[in-house]
């Protein structure tokens, strides 16, 4: 009898499983959405409770505390250490929303579930990234970008087609993802390790007697290389979010208090929404993100955007305006800071706390959001719809200016080579602290 999980998982099969945690990862953000509205019913919660939910969700402060832990365990043990545990902490936890009777159960369910969330995304990211083609990467690491894209479309239809059940039917969304993520964590068992990892780890432990080694902290925020790279990623990431992650989560809330649509309208929108970010994400940033301009192809998504949310702020919700945004903003999320964000943090950090480093960014991200979502359903009760769009064009202003101004040029380069321009060898590294 063969032994449980021993086949090996490898190449675009590899691949497709560990891109799986963004496919969990949106999938969970978007059934809490498309069910907020009849939890609220069901449980008789008011904006405090709805925003607490959102707050500690996949979508924010959940994802963001299982990321720090995630990352540091990830470079510390290995990649496979985190495809071994992560997924049974998140059946667990969407098992529990799924059964939920009452409050405390939904927002415990919730934020177990937005700990597993957050400790595998970093994961998923650096191993796509260490075991891609350099010719292929983008293509390879926009297969997380593509799974994620697909779990908020999927999700969203069943949304539509099991809405006549209600709440019964948002619970069978959250067991399908109990499904899914069982599978996924099968295949996952037959993964290799990272092979840079390993190496890395041997050469690490071959210095060690001989050069005394910094802190990861202290080597994260000394070097100027990694300070930049903080800046443009927590700059194009972080911003991008507070209105991509508010969107996420408060969309469909959005259409049925603001817009006055039904529930099954809001979803079928964001079902619309999220195929368009499938089609790009395939067509654009996988085909063309190895070989055209990334700057170029960021500029113009960052730009679409803007236009997207200038639209839905200043033209009120009308047919013709919800249309146009959707088209603009479900295609540039495709190939946007997302997409990009995952495959720069992969590139632009050394392999002995690239994990890590995208773990803290993470966490920084996600905390962002939880602030954020926890007061944006009072600012629309108190002040209006309009001036959060406000608000949130402004952060999509920011992303853009700072990804324009800082994006790097490494198309094609192997991730050691790009270690080796920003950080030099093991003993040029410390003329890049300033």
């Amino acid at each position: 009898m063969a032994k449980f999980g021993a086949k090996k998982t490898t190449g675009w099969k590899a691949t497709i499983s560990v891109a799986m945690a963004n496919y969990i990862e949106a999938g969970s953000i978007i059934a809490a959405a498309s069910s907020l509205t009849l939890w609220q019913e069901y449980l008789k919660l008011d904006s405090m409770a709805v925003g607490l939910l959102s707050a500690l969700s996949a979508n924010a402060f959940g994802a963001a505390v299982g990321a720090l832990f995630g990352g540091y365990l990830c470079d510390k043990y290995g990649r496979k250490f985190i495809y071994t545990y992560d997924l049974l902490l998140y059946m667990l936890g969407v098992l529990l929303i799924a059964v939920s009777v009452n409050f405390p159960m939904l927002l415990v369910g919730t934020i177990i579930t937005g700990v597993a969330v957050g400790a595998g995304v970093p994961a998923s990211w650096t191993y796509i990234a260490e075991e891609a083609p350099a010719d292929k990467r983008a293509a390879h690491v926009g297969t997380a970008q593509l799974a994620w894209s697909t779990g908020p479309a999927l999700t969203f239809l069943l949304a539509v087609l099991l809405a006549p059940l209600g709440l019964l039917g948002s619970r069978l969304i959250f067991i399908h993802l109990l499904v899914i993520a069982f599978i996924t964590w099968y295949i996952r068992q037959g993964l290799s390790e990272s092979a840079i990892w390993k190496e890395g780890k041997e050469k690490e432990a071959k210095q060690s007697s001989n050069i005394k080694s910094k802190g990861v902290l202290k080597e994260l925020f000394s070097l100027k290389p990694n300070r930049e790279a903080l800046f443009l990623l927590i700059g194009i990431y972080l911003f991008w979010n507070l209105t991509a992650g508010a969107m996420g989560y408060f969309m469909p809330y959005i259409y049925q208090n603001v817009g006055g649509l039904t529930g099954t309208q809001a979803n079928l929108l964001q079902v619309l929404l999220w195929s368009l970010t499938v089609a790009t994400t395939y067509f654009v940033f996988m085909k063309l993100g190895d070989k055209y301009s990334r700057k170029f192809l960021f500029g113009l998504g960052a730009v679409m955007g803007i236009a997207a949310w200038i639209i839905l702020t200043f033209t009120g919700m009308n047919w013709f305006s919800l249309f146009a945004f959707v088209i603009l903003w479900g295609s540039a999320a495709g190939f946007g800071a997302q997409a990009f964000y995952g495959l720069w943090a992969s590139e632009l950090f050394p392999t002995k706390y690239r994990a890590g480093a995208q773990g803290i960014m993470y966490f920084l991200v996600r905390f962002g959001i939880a602030i954020w979502s926890f007061i944006l359903p009072t600012i629309m009760d108190k002040l209006s719809f309009k001036v959060a769009g406000i608000v949130m064009l402004v952060f999509l202003a920011i992303h853009c200016v700072v990804g324009l101004l800082l994006a790097p040029n490494t198309n094609g380069k192997t991730l050691k080579q790009i270690e080796r321009e920003r950080f030099g060898t093991a003993a040029d590294v410390k003329e890049n602290v300033v």
